[in-house]
């Protein structure tokens, strides 16, 4: 099964500074994020994600670059 990866238009990665490097992509239920320039990567469970959406129920999932 192929991964449906997305890029994340106006994201900046945490450790190289390049913006619109990010993807964002699920991996056994894990939401991940990997910047194409440098290789860093981050990932947050689909509960973190639901937490940090609160009430805003148009929103599919929220990611925190640190």
């Amino acid at each position: 099964m192929r991964q449906k990866k997305r890029f994340i238009a106006g994201a900046v990665c945490p450790k190289c500074k390049q913006q619109d490097t990010l993807m964002l992509f699920f991996e056994q239920g894990v939401e991940q994020i990997e910047c194409v320039e440098c290789g860093h990567q981050q990932s947050q469970t689909s509960n973190e994600v639901k937490q940090a959406s609160g009430a805003q129920s148009q929103v599919i999932g929220l990611f925190k670059p640190e």
